[in-house]
């Protein structure tokens, strides 16, 4: 037997796949879709958090929910040797860098195999169009291979993955993991996504000849738009074509 929430979740699904409610759209308050369905408010609730997971509905406290407009695709292509914040999409996104010089503490410690306390300097790259975010990346670096005018040298439109190989040394290997789960409260808040949407997260770790951490990167993807795209390439089996 359906539950009331999941017969609600049916009813405004089918209208917003349908265009009854349009993109964009503002969906009446809580208050009067539980009278209109004739449930509690928790239930009503419960009903669109499914929705939201679903990346149909997001909600913006004191302005109510909302239907989302149709997100980019977004792809992560592994085996690259660039950093993460290259991502493949249908059209292009602008991307916004902080840089925060800071020191190795917690996960920071075994993520770059470093000392406790030990300089870093962490990129917040948050790719977005318009005002709708869409990838969240967090690239740490040792401070001996970051610029020191990071003000002049880094902007919302420059090439973050080409500065950052121009100062490091050559990669010997990259290392990537990937792994689902839910977002924390932070991260919910700056993808604008609900913290019971699934995200896809992604750890790099790139070392150099001689296995030294030169960058480390965690990436996260809201889950109702991203895939990971991996292509492994085996060598052509020449035994015999000189036979």
């Amino acid at each position: 037997m359906t539950s009331r929430r999941h017969a609600i979740a049916d009813d405004l699904r089918n209208q917003i796949l349908s265009g009854r409610i349009e993109a964009g759209a503002r969906l009446p308050s809580e208050a009067q879709l539980a009278a209109r369905y004739e449930v509690s408010t928790p239930t009503l609730r419960s009903a669109l958090a499914l929705l939201q997971g679903e990346g149909l509905v997001e909600k913006f406290h004191g302005s109510g929910n909302f239907v989302r407009h149709p997100r980019p695709r977004i792809t992560y292509v592994g085996g690259r040797r660039a950093s993460a914040v290259q991502l493949a999409t249908d059209r292009a996104l602008r991307v916004s860098v902080r840089a925060t010089q800071l020191r190795a503490q917690a996960h920071l410690i075994a993520l770059l195999n470093v000392s406790p306390g030990s300089p870093l300097t962490e990129f917040l790259c948050l790719s977005h169009e318009g005002k709708s975010a869409h990838s969240l990346a967090r690239i740490y670096v040792p401070r001996d291979l970051t610029p020191a005018d990071l003000a002049a040298a880094w902007s919302d439109t420059e090439d973050i993955a080409a500065k950052l190989a121009a100062l490091r040394p050559p990669l010997a290997e990259v290392q990537e993991t990937v792994s689902a789960g839910l977002p924390s409260a932070e991260d919910a808040a700056a993808l604008r996504i609900s913290t019971s949407l699934a995200v896809l997260s992604i750890r790099r770790v790139a070392t150099d000849t001689t296995g030294r951490v030169v960058e480390a990167s965690l990436l996260l993807l809201p889950g109702d738009r991203a895939d990971a795209h991996f292509t492994t390439r085996h060598p052509t089996d020449e035994r015999g074509s000189n036979t």
